[in-house]
This record gives structure tokens, C-alpha cells and sequence, in this order.
């Protein structure tokens, strides 16, 4: 019961390392010219470096909100998790921790897919998705396997 405990809170650590980084990083899109995450959008034209802020549209902040959104469930429901873990009685389940880390999984997925449907608007097509968006698209199932564990999950002594 140790091991699997030790396995899930690394997996639960894990998705939120990658969420915090991946909405941190800028890298969601990059190119020759160019890089753009969620807060700047940077080119370089004429040898002169130019960014210009993100916020810019609605989506984008939607964006925003939904991936810090996603990083603070994801907190909340390790911290439920550890809370439950001392308090909780024998054979219960870890059903809030459960639904707050699959709640932060939803964010974070739909926070990509805005970003994906709506990120042509904002970067030139010269760009590709970089290694920051597929860390937030790593981070999804990550994450929601994460909460389905912790909703079968039974408490033993």
C-alpha cells in the first residue's frame, strides 16, 4: 500500500510540475523569427527583438485563467490528498482529492484546446506548436488518471 501511495503522489507531483512549467515556459509556439506563450508573443524583424503582450484577446486570457486555474487544483487536491490521507477513516475514498485533480485536468485540457483552435489568429504560420504546449497536452492525461485513481482509491490501516 506504500508503494502505491509513493506512485501516485509521484504522479500527481509530476502533472503539476508539468503544468506549472508549461504555463510558465514560453514555448507554446516558436519559430525562426519567433517564440509565443501564453503572456508574450516575440519576433525578432530587422536584427530588432519586439513583444508584444498577450493580452490582446479574450481567448488568451481565457487561456490563462483555465492553465493557472488547472495548477491550483492541482495543489488543492495534493494538500486534500495528504489531509485525507491522516483523517480519512479506514476504507474510505479520496473522492475530493479525486474531483479537484480531475477538475485540474479539464482546465489544463481546455486551455490547450482554446489555444489550439484559436492560436492561428495570434502567431504567423511560420510557427509550430512548441515543446511548453505538448508539456500541458502531457500534463492532461497525467493528471486525470491522477483523480481517477484517487476516486477508486479505498483507504486501508
Amino acid at each position: 500500500m506504500l508503494l502505491l501511495l509513493l506512485g501516485i503522489v509521484i504522479l500527481h507531483i509530476a502533472a503539476l510540475v508539468l503544468l506549472f512549467v508549461s504555463t510558465i515556459v514560453s514555448a507554446w509556439t516558436t519559430g525562426s523569427t519567433s517564440s509565443s506563450d501564453l503572456w508574450n508573443n516575440c519576433s525578432t524583424t530587422n536584427g530588432g527583438y519586439h513583444c508584444d503582450l498577450a493580452n490582446t484577446g479574450e481567448w488568451i486570457q481565457a487561456v490563462q485563467a483555465l492553465m493557472i486555474l488547472s495548477i491550483i487544483f492541482s495543489f488543492i487536491s495534493l494538500f486534500l490528498f495528504f489531509c485525507q490521507l491522516f483523517t480519512l477513516t479506514k476504507g474510505g475514498r479520496f473522492f475530493l482529492t479525486g474531483v479537484f485533480q480531475i477538475l485540474a485536468s479539464l482546465f489544463v485540457m481546455s486551455g490547450a484546446v482554446i489555444y489550439t483552435v484559436m492560436s492561428p489568429k495570434w502567431v504567423p504560420d511560420s510557427e509550430a506548436f512548441g515543446w511548453a504546449y505538448i508539456m500541458a497536452w502531457v500534463a492532461f492525461p497525467l493528471a486525470l488518471i491522477s483523480g481517477l485513481i484517487y476516486v477508486i482509491l479505498r483507504k486501508r490501516e
